[in-house]
């Protein structure tokens, strides 16, 4: 008799209707990993689904529905789940003088309480298992602060403080925590944050308006190509890196404009910093 083949490596991986999400499950899945791809809309749900993805939904904003889709999750893995990579996030363009109080409250929910709330049910599982690995991904802006970006820059650091203090709890455990820190990505990400914009902010009654203007415009590339960006693909790579490495990095920076600002951090005086930035 021939021995079982071990079971697939599962993993959750959020956000996956676009872009790095998308990317990741599809990359995941073609390494031989069982992939659960989570969206927020039943629409994006059912074209996973006829892709042969086990899809489910999970709204970062709703503690149910966190609840609901991390608990299907668990009923069809027997209770197994190797790696979660939050993913999911969204940007809230605006000058720190333009966000409202629900604004700020909008992109923390997505950004940071939702994606914790899951990774607090991951947890408990992982330890069970005695392994497990939660991904997160961040951003550049979360390393360096840039102008009109208050919401997002705040949302990320707030992130990268979270994960950084889960790393030496979790420490021993068998559990990672790992970070990346992607630079300008070609996806859908700028599309929405535009509609994200509109939709929290009076632009053209602002004292900022001709930098909205400019960002606007920036944001508004044909194709989304900002320069030194790479395609979705780039970032999934590296999450596949940081899972599959047997002593993963904390962090991961994709893009070279990503890394040099990574760089710039730790080595310029911040005055200095603040000049390269100010007009970004």
């Amino acid at each position: 008799m021939e021995p079982a083949s071990p079971p697939l490596r599962t993993v959750l991986v959020t956000g996956c209707s676009s872009g790095i999400g998308r990317a990741t499950a599809d990359l995941l899945r073609a390494r031989g990993w069982r992939v659960f791809a989570a969206v927020r809309r039943p629409a994006d749900q059912a074209v996973l689904a006829a892709a042969g993805f086990e899809a489910v939904l999970i709204d970062l904003d709703s503690t149910a529905s966190i609840h609901l889709g991390f608990g299907h999750v668990m009923a069809a893995s027997g209770g197994r789940l190797d790696a979660l990579v939050s993913n999911a996030a969204y940007g809230q363009p605006g000058a720190v003088e333009d966000l409202s109080r629900d604004a700020l409250r909008r992109q923390f929910e997505s950004n940071l309480f939702g994606t914790v709330e899951l990774a607090n049910l991951a947890i408990p599982v992982m330890r069970a298992q005695g392994h497990g690995r939660l991904v997160f991904v961040s951003s550049i802006l979360g390393v360096v602060a840039m102008p009109l970006r208050g919401a997002y820059n705040a949302s990320k650091f707030a992130l990268e403080g979270l994960v950084d203090t889960l790393r030496l709890e979790i420490r021993g455990s068998g559990l990672q925590a790992v970070l990346i820190e992607p630079g300008a990505i070609e996806s859908r990400f700028r599309e929405h944050a535009i509609e994200a914009a509109e939709a929290a902010i009076d632009a053209e009654r602002s004292v900022h308006a001709a930098r909205y203007a400019k960002l606007r415009a920036l944001n508004s590339t044909p194709g989304g190509r900002m320069p030194g960006s790479l395609p979705p693909s780039a970032v999934a790579e590296a999450i596949h890196r940081a899972l599959d490495a047997g002593s993963p990095r904390r962090r991961y920076v994709v893009t070279t404009p990503a890394k040099l600002l990574s760089i710039f951090k730790r080595l310029l005086p911040t005055a200095w910093l603040d000049a390269l930035l100010a007009n970004r």
